[in-house]
């Protein structure tokens, strides 16, 4: 058996990571088995080397090895892609076609970006694993096919699982031994290495002297998060390589091809953004509505049952006055009436001074408009009343009336028009 090193120095594989080590390692150990493995990581930190790895070391290698990114084919063809068709399963299928199982049958198959399949395709794909069964799209005929499954994501899988996106059984198939490669900022010690190995690349690929980095610059190197990892490493490299003009780097110059180079923070990224965004969102809306009528309908109870606790007997008739003119004649049932929030805010409940408080300890709400001399109490007439008194204090001004009654200028313009006033 290989050797790690020579494994990586075989493969192209630069660094010296205990992390990417144990990583090379387990690839090594599983290779000669016909285990599924799922490789995981974040995008860039260079997941395809496993499977090649995996592949060339194990008894399939003289098979065939197919690399197949899931989430680049379409979802309305990917079975077709990996299953084959049938002549005349769908419209454009003018031959029949051999999917990528049937193919690469006595070699292995890397899934790269697996976390993007599409339910249905992921049921056919538990079946391969299974017992190595498929049909093709428009056939009722099952073939076999004896292929390795080596799957990559970059995408958190339990969370993908919970929001039931993704399979459980066919995680724990593809999972059997997982391989996680670190991200490049917990490799500081590689980073340079790498910038050395891409920058003589692209010095012979330019036929230019290679580029070198001054110790202040390979330091902010090493400092730098690299949120894409190797690739945005490598591109790094190459701008430098190309646009640079002096061959020795400072880090003044370095500052300008690293972005936001200013904020060693985390970045906060949200790998379920782009999925169920809209839907998402709408569900968020619902519950905000639905909370919100049942606010409304507590503050309704509320409302009735502070009316109905009053000591007085005056205070009782006036307030049963008004729940029926706000309810109707029914104040029990008040689940699904219809309130105008508009209305409501002309009327203004404030708490009692501690004077009558004392007297009227059960009483603990009042209408704004205290009431001097004995008259009828009817909503329609305090309502009329607020409205003028705040038409007068403002000079008949709609807008600056419409907020002193916490009502919107429109619903204050019907109002006076419903009272000609």
């Amino acid at each position: 058996m290989e050797s790690v090193q020579a494994i990586k120095q075989r493969f192209g594989i630069i660094g010296d990571d205990p992390k990417l080590n144990r990583a090379v390692e387990k690839a090594i150990q599983v290779a000669p088995t016909d285990i599924s493995v799922l490789v995981t990581g974040e995008s860039g930190v260079g997941k395809e080397s496993i499977p090649k790895i995996i592949h060339a070391l194990s008894h399939r290698k003289h098979g065939k090895y197919i690399a197949v990114n899931c989430g680049a084919i379409p979802e309305g063809t990917i079975d077709s892609e990996l299953f084959g068709h049938e002549k005349g399963a769908f419209t454009g299928a003018t031959q029949t076609r051999n999917g990528y199982f049937e193919v690469a049958d006595g070699g292995t198959i890397f899934l790269d970006e697996v976390g993007e399949l599409p339910l249905p395709t992921q049921v056919r794909l538990l079946r391969v694993l299974e017992n190595g069964e498929f049909i093709k799209v428009g056939s009722s005929k099952v073939q076999k096919t004896n292929v390795r499954i080596v799957a990559a994501t970059n995408i958190n899988m339990f969370e993908s699982i919970q929001k039931e996106k993704f399979r459980e059984d066919l995680y724990y198939r593809l999972s059997t031994v997982e391989i996680n490669l670190p991200p490049l900022r917990e490799r500081k010690d590689d980073i340079h290495l790498l910038f050395r190995k891409f920058a003589s690349d692209f010095g012979l690929k330019y036929k230019m002297p290679t580029i070198k980095l001054e110790d202040d610059a390979v330091a902010l190197l090493q400092k730098y998060r690299w949120g894409g990892n190797i690739r945005q490493l490598r591109n790094i490299a190459e701008q430098i390589s190309v646009l640079e003009q002096t061959r020795i780097i400072s880090v003044e110059n370095l500052r300008h091809y690293l972005p936001d180079v200013g904020s060693n923070l985390p970045a906060i990224i949200s790998d379920k953004k782009k999925e169920g965004d809209f839907s998402n969102e709408r569900e968020i809306l619902y519950k905000v509505l639905f909370d919100m009528k049942n606010d409304l309908n507590d503050l309704k109870k509320l409302t009735l049952k502070l009316m109905q606790e009053g000591d007085s007997k005056q205070v009782q008739d006036e307030n049963e006055g008004l729940i029926q003119k706000i309810y109707g004649n029914s104040g029990d049932d008040i689940d699904e009436a219809d309130i105008d929030e508009d209305e409501l805010n002309v009327l203004q409940i404030p708490q009692k001074n501690s004077d009558t408080a004392r007297q009227e300890e059960k009483d603990k709400y009042y209408f704004a408009e205290e009431i001097e001399e004995e008259e009828t109490l009817s909503l329609q007439d305090k309502e009329l009343e607020l409205i003028k008194k705040s038409l007068e204090r403002h000079s008949g001004k709609r807008k600056a009336a419409a907020e002193e009654l916490g009502i919107s200028e429109r619903t204050l313009y019907r109002k006076i028009k419903q009272y000609n006033l």
